[in-house]
Formats: structure tokens, C-alpha cells, sequence
């Protein structure tokens, strides 16, 4: 395919461009190198000053512009806004990422994330829009818009069936088409068809193929079914073979570095796409057409954001007041009401005078996950702050930590040798740190710590890696393990910046700490009229939960204070579903995700009744460690020997529990409101090629209040045998804000690709008529009316 893109200024082509570089020139293109100026970024192209073409810089996302050592905007976990159920708020965060991310310095940013959450335990599912491909679909070409609205460039991934963390370098997906096509791949294609300008190659395998070489997915679907006209990259350091070239691969990302290079070393060189890349091309095992081809792709999309011919885009300031009402609008939006029993919230009287605020969380702020997608906040308060001031001067509001998120230092009894006090490397120093023994004097849950200045720092128990820490993915990070007593084998090792040096600092909780906190806690709370804990856990990139309780002693301490005061509201900053084992006793739960840099403002605005909790679950929380979709078989999650099957096939998340009867702890779509909804009156007719549902909506409550309208289509009677269908799917959502008393018809439209499903031996989208089952509700398990419709051919 020829590129025809123009370049400006100069009236040519991107292809004509690439035929005027060298073969150095081109190189410098398709892999990322380092800012000359300054890395706080992901990576850096240098243009081609001579022709035009102005350098590129990149930054991770997607919570917000990642920039190592510099402050931005930090969003609500994308989690938050797929429960927002609302595509023109998605827009406006995108718009406040690609603002940032202009103003910053930037022009492209690795977001949206847009993979399905497919296995609870998965560190990442923060990152991502929930379970639902069509919810998926419409909040990612939404961000795609926003950020690109703004000049920057957006860069979808990971592309494809990277669903889990653990082994994601090199596990086998063996996944069927139709599930491709109907559950992975929807929103990626919506990003497509929203224009963004690339996509990340997934680093797993799929179906015998890495991805960032797999013709089928690159070529085939993405560039052949699609139409994308963007570039692809790899994943840092996803790239395996310079062959990746021709068949798919745009681009390398990544360079093996384990240190920040100092002002006399010369940076590694790109390992497959560089001189390995030149090398082969001369020796012909490599095509130089396939060369050009990923320059001109590259070019194309440069010049397409202006940063060929002439002078690029000026860069805007940022506008930190409109950001951070972005960012709190979504996280109260985004904000979901699972449980609240004898109208517990919002706080009002004199139960919102007479406060226990209990939890590590309160005090200091759960801004975001960890990993590529930590973002340093322009600023974060404290909830129990934002409190206080809401509470006003009159109330008394007592904080008791309760579960102590970082600990306190080892002491030498426990410790030996002594830990290193103050430095522990020097500017550009890197190597061990540390190595000792770890004493352990009663058996228990302990939750170790290490927190990091300056630099990156691995701690290892008994030669096993068991935290990682650093100003690159997060400056703290905890582990919480059951250890017997005796000794262990503790080290440290790291590396420090440049220009400052590593401070490291360990620490833990032991179990007679724990339970001396949770003791203070519970007579805290009982003491209060309300008490209100938070508690939270750490998505990370590169790690799965090992379990879906919260990390450390938060369930027994949530346990006690709920025993000790049965009005006990509970505030969830959590990354992905969580168990319960407290629900019942706890008065009111509220989840809150990884809530951004106004989390606290947002939290107190959502507890006093100033807002309305307006979020929906985008994915389904399980009610046991054994009961969801990939459970019980290994060759699900986490694989065996380097493979995985979706052998769940369509059945996914809700469509799961609907199809085995299996009852989760909260469905899909739910989410309570400080109003009331009756529904009645539901009709469907005909709309162009899709349908409309409209449903009668009255909030009965006393309070003004927000509903999710949510339609679900159960399976096609026409279908060929071979195509598998769930017993429904989402089709179309509305959300409606309603005052006390009002009634008011809602419109639902369902598009002509709810009805498709996807024919693996036909290779084509067919339309599923006859008569379906449409059934409006407000969660995918609380179907308040439902209709037979036929579908037209």
C-alpha cells in the first residue's frame, strides 16, 4: 500500500520523504532511542531536521501523562471511567491527557489500555475498561477522540490477549476467532475507527505467534479487516527478530538497559531494529521495501499531527483548574454505591458529626496503580482531610491508622547486619544494596515494605524476587506473606539517577502489630457515631494478586470495626474486584478505584450527599477465590508449561455467571444511587439497522439521583450451530439523571453490531435474526422488563 499522506509544507508524500533519507535516517525511525535533552519519557525519535520532520517524543500512560520525575495531571484509574458508563466523559479525560501531554513536552502517549478483564487476579485490570467489549468499545474511541482532539498522538494496547500479567512475556493465548472478534478485539478495532495513530504490540503470544510478529493479527486483521493506517510498536523490549519488519512491526521499543546510562556512556543500541536490522536487510534476509514502509507509516502519521513541514504545532500551557474538575467529575462518576443498608450514606445529622476515619488510606492518598501508568500528582490531599473541612469546625473527626500500609523500620533485633542508614548508593551508582537475615519471631501474615528515593531498588527473599520499588513505577510497594518463624535471607540491590543519590528504606507489620492497630481501631470506631474505613490494594504491572482478599489485615480489621460500631461505611481504593467476607456486618461499601489526584475532594463529596455516585461495575466481582470464569483450571489461568486456552470461550464475565447460574458477590451493571428508579413500560421497535429500547424511568426515592439504563440481548434463534452465543449480552446503555418524583421515557439505542456475531467458518459477521429476547434492567443480573423482538434480516 503506498503512503500518500503529505508531508506540508514541502507537498510530499511520506513515501517521496523516505526515498530522500539515508539508511541511518530511517533506522533512527524504527526504534526508540534516548531524549538527548532530558529521559522522563518512554522514548525519543529525532526527526529528520533536513526534510522537515521534527523529533518525537513518547510517554506511558493511561491514568495520566507518565513522566519520570515531573508532575501531571493524575486521572481516575480507567477502570473508574468505564463505570462511568458515559463516552463524553471519556472524551474530556482524553482531552485532559492529550492537553497534558502537549504541554509537556510530548506528542504521543502509550494510552488507551483497552485489553478485557478476563482474570480478576490480573495487576493490571486497573488500567483497563472492565469485562464488556461493547461498554470497552465506546469509552476507548471516545479517549482516542479526546487525546488526539488536543494534537497528541494516542497509542492503543496491547494488541492482542494480553489479559494477565503473570508470564505475559511469553505465554502461548490459544484463543478461537469468534472470542477474538467478539470479546478482545472490539475496542481495539473501535480505536482503529476512531483514528488512532498506533498500536502496541501485546508481548504474549497468541495462537503460536508473538504478537509483535504475528501476520495473521498485524497484517490480516489489523491492516487487511480494519484498515489501520497508523504504526505498530513493539512492547518495551517485545521485539524478537528483525524479520518482525515484514511481518507487521513498525517499530522497536526498548532497549536493555539496568541503569540510567551516565553523561559518558554511550546508551545501548537497539537490539533487533538498529545495525542487526542493517545487516540483515544487506545480507538479504531482510527487505529494505519493508523498511521503508514502516518509515513512510510513521512519517504519515507525523505529518498528520503537523510535525512535518514547517513549523510544528505550537505548544499549548496547561490548564491544571479545568483538569482537575475533569478528574473529579469522573472519579464521583466513576464512583460506585455496591452497598448500603438502612440509607447509611450519604452521612447527614449527627452521624456525619461524630466520625472514627480508620485506615492508612485516609491519612495518606491512593492516587493510582503501580507500574508504566504511575503518575506523579500535581497534588493529592488527604481524604480524611477533605473530611474534616466538610465536616466542619463543630464535628469531631478522630483518624486511627488501623492497617499500616508501610510499617515500621526492621530493627536490628530482626535484622542482621544493620540495614544501611541514609545513602545507601551514591549518584550513578548501581549493585547490591543490601544482604542480611531476616528474623522472624512469630509465624503470621506480615506485610514487608520498601519505599525508595533517587533511584529503583529490587528486594529478594531467600533469592526469590519479592518487591520492586522505584521513582520509575512507584516510589512504594508492599507484600504481605505468611511466613513461619525463623530466618530468611534478605537483599537488596538497585540503582540510582544521576544526579541524586538512592535512599532506601525497609519495613513491615508484624502480626502482634496488626493486632495491637486493629484493637485501637475497633475502640476508636466504637466510641464514633459513624465510622468510615478505607482500604485499598496495589494493582501493579508485572504482577498478579495472589488472592482477591485485601492485602495485609484490612478484611479483619474492616471485621472489627464493623463488630465494634454497625454503622461502618467502608471505601474501597481498589485496582479490581476484591472479596468480602465483612459485607454483611458493614453498614455501606463504596467503591472508589485508584480515584486521581481529587480522589479525597471526590470521596468527601460522595459520603455528605454533595454528589451522587454515579457508577456502574464494568466488570463482576466474585463471591469466592473459586468462582469465576477462569478458576479451577490451570490451563485458564495461569497456564501450563508456557500455554493458556480460553477455553471459557464467549463466556466472560457476566455472560458466565448467567450461563452456570453461578451468583456473584456483585453482577455486572451494578452500582446504588441516592435515588430511587422504578422502571415500567419498555418497548422496542426498529432503528436503520439496529434497534431502539425505551423504557419509563421514575425516581421514586426523596433525592435526586443518577440511573444506567442497560439493555441486554439473549441469543439468535437462526444462527448456525457452530457459532457459540451467551445467554445475553450488553446491547446499549443510557444514563439519565432524574430529580425526586420526575418520570421520564429513556431511549436506549442498540447499533447494528449488537446483532452480529462472528461466523469463524464463514470468516464474516453475520446478523443474528429472528426473534431475541430484549431485557432492560439496572445490572446484568436485576432485569426489571424484557420483550421479544424479531430481527429483521
Amino acid at each position: 500500500m503506498t503512503t500518500t499522506t503529505r508531508s506540508g509544507d514541502p507537498g510530499e508524500t511520506a513515501d517521496a520523504l523516505v526515498a530522500r533519507m539515508t539508511r541511518e535516517e530511517k533506522l533512527s525511525f524504527v526504534a526508540w532511542g534516548f531524549d538527548p535533552v532530558e529521559m522522563k519519557g518512554v522514548g525519543y525519535l529525532p526527526g529528520v531536521p533536513r526534510l522537515g520532520i521534527a523529533p518525537l517524543r513518547v510517554a506511558d500512560g493511561p491514568v495520566g501523562i507518565r513522566l519520570i520525575g515531573e508532575a501531571a495531571t493524575a486521572l481516575p484509574a480507567p477502570v473508574a471511567l468505564a463505570c462511568a458508563f458515559d463516552a463524553g466523559l471519556a472524551r474530556e479525560y482524553g482531552a485532559v491527557m492529550g492537553r497534558d501531554g502537549r504541554a509537556l513536552g510530548q506528542d504521543m502517549v502509550l494510552a488507551p489500555m483497552v485489553n478485557s478483564v478476563r482474570v480478576p487476579h490480573a495487576g493490571r485490570n486497573f488500567e483497563t475498561f472492565g469485562e464488556d467489549p461493547l461498554l470497552a468499545s465506546e469509552v476507548a474511541a471516545a479517549q482516542v477522540e479526546g487525546v488526539q482532539s488536543e494534537g497528541l498522538m494516542a497509542c492503543v494496547k496491547h494488541f492482542a490477549a494480553n489479559n494477565q500479567e503473570k508470564d505475559r512475556f511469553g505465554v502461548d493465548a490459544a484463543v478461537g476467532e469468534q472470542v477474538l472478534r467478539e470479546i478482545e478485539f472490539p475496542p481495539f478495532r473501535a480505536a482503529v475507527e476512531a483514528g488512532t495513530a498506533g498500536v502496541l504490540a501485546a508481548y504474549n503470544s497468541l495462537n503460536g505467534a508473538f504478537c509483535s510478529e504475528n501476520p495473521g493479527l498485524l497484517r490480516d486483521v489489523l491492516r487487511g479487516d480494519w484498515g489501520f493506517e497508523g504504526w505498530v510498536m513493539s512492547d518495551w523490549l517485545g521485539t524478537h527478530s528483525t524479520a518482525a519488519i515484514g511481518l507487521g512491526l513498525d517499530q522497536e521499543l526498548g532497549r536493555e538497559i539496568e541503569h540510567e546510562p551516565g553523561p559518558d556512556e554511550e546508551p545501548p543500541p537497539p537490539t533487533y531494529f538498529g545495525a542487526a536490522l542493517a545487516e540483515a536487510i544487506d545480507r538479504g534476509e531482510a527487505a529494505e521495501a519493508d523498511l521503508d514502509r514502516a518509515v513512510a507509516r510513521i512519517v504519515a502519521a507525523m505529518a498528520r499531527f503537523g510535525l512535518v513541514g514547517g513549523e510544528p504545532p505550537e505548544r499549548p500551557k496547561r490548564d491544571v483548574e479545568a483538569a482537575r474538575s475533569v478528574a473529579r467529575r469522573v472519579a464521583q462518576a466513576g464512583a460506585v454505591l455496591l452497598r448500603n443498608e438502612r440509607g447509611a450514606l450519604p452521612l447527614a445529622g449527627g452521624r456525619a458529626a461524630d466520625l472514627a476515619v480508620i485506615g492508612d488510606a485516609a491519612a495518606v492518598p491512593k492516587v493510582t496503580g503501580l507500574g508504566s501508568a504511575f503518575v506523579t500528582p500535581d497534588a493529592a490531599a488527604a481524604p480524611l482531610d477533605a473530611i474534616r473541612e466538610r465536616a466542619g469546625a463543630g464535628a469531631r473527626v478522630l483518624h486511627v491508622q488501623g492497617d499500616d500500609v508501610f510499617g515500621r523500620p526492621i530493627g536490628d533485633g530482626a535484622l542482621s547486619p544493620a540495614p544501611p542508614a541514609g545513602h545507601a548508593l551514591p549518584a550513578g551508582g548501581r549493585g547490591e544494596v543490601y544482604k542480611g537475615v531476616l528474623t522472624v519471631a512469630e509465624a503470621g501474615m506480615h506485610r514487608l515494605s520498601v519505599r525508595v528515593r533517587g533511584g529503583y531498588a529490587t528486594l529478594t527473599l531467600d533469592g526469590e524476587v519479592a518487591l520492586e520499588a522505584g521513582e520509575v513505577f512507584g516510589p512504594q510497594s508492599s507484600l504481605t506473606l505468611d511466613l513461619a518463624a525463623g530466618e530468611y535471607r534478605i537483599g537488596l540491590a538497585g540503582w540510582a539517577w544521576q544526579a541524586s543519590p538512592l535512599e532506601v528504606e525497609l519495613a513491615w507489620v508484624t502480626p502482634s502489630m496488626a493486632r495491637e492497630d486493629i484493637a485501637e481501631a475497633a475502640a476508636a470506631a466504637r466510641a464514633a457515631r459513624t465510622a468510615v474505613v478505607f482500604a485499598h490494594d496495589d494493582g501493579a504491572e508485572g504482577y498478579d494478586r495472589s488472592s482477591l482478599s485485601l492485602p495485609g489485615h484490612q478484611d479483619a480489621l474492616i471485621e472489627a470495626v464493623a463488630r465494634a460500631n454497625p454503622d461502618t461505611v467502608v471505601v474501597l481504593n481498589t485496582g479490581s474486584a476484591v472479596l468480602m467476607p465483612w459485607l454483611e456486618e458493614a453498614a455501606a461499601v463504596l467503591q472508589m478505584w485508584y480515584p486521581g489526584q481529587e480522589g479525597a475532594q471526590a470521596a468527601a463529596g460522595l459520603l455528605f450527599g454533595d454528589a451522587d455516585p454515579g457508577g456502574r461495575l464494568a466488570l463482576s466481582f466474585p463471591a469466592a477465590e473459586d468462582a469465576h470464569p477462569v478458576a479451577g483450571d490451570p490451563l485458564r489461568y495461569p497456564g501450563v508449561e508456557g500455554r493458556q486456552e480460553y477455553s471459557e470461550g464467549l463466556l466472560t464475565g457476566y455472560r458466565w455467571y448467567d450461563a452456570t447460574g453461578t451468583r456473584p458477590l456483585f453482577p455486572f451493571g451494578h452500582g446504588l444511587s441516592y435515588g430511587r428508579f422504578g422502571y415500567a413500560g419498555a418497548s422496542v421497535r426498529a432503528a436503520g439497522d439496529g434497534l431502539e429500547v425505551e423504557v419509563v424511568l421514575r425516581n421514586t426515592g426523596d433525592r435526586a439521583g443518577t440511573e444506567v439504563v442497560q439493555v441486554y440481548l439473549g441469543p439468535s434463534p437462526d444462527l448456525p450451530a457452530h457459532v457459540e452465543q451467551a445467554p445475553k449480552r450488553l446491547a446499549g446503555h443510557a444514563k439519565a439523571e432524574l430529580a425526586p418524583g420526575e418520570e421520564r421515557r429513556v431511549p436506549v439505542r442498540v447499533p447494528a453490531r449488537a446483532l452480529e456475531h462472528w461466523d469463524a467458518a464463514a470468516g464474516a459477521w453475520i446478523r443474528g435474526t429472528g426473534e431475541r429476547l430484549v431485557q432492560v434492567g439496572a445490572s446484568s443480573a436485576d432485569i426489571r422488563a424484557a420483550e421479544r423482538f424479531r430481527v429483521a434480516p
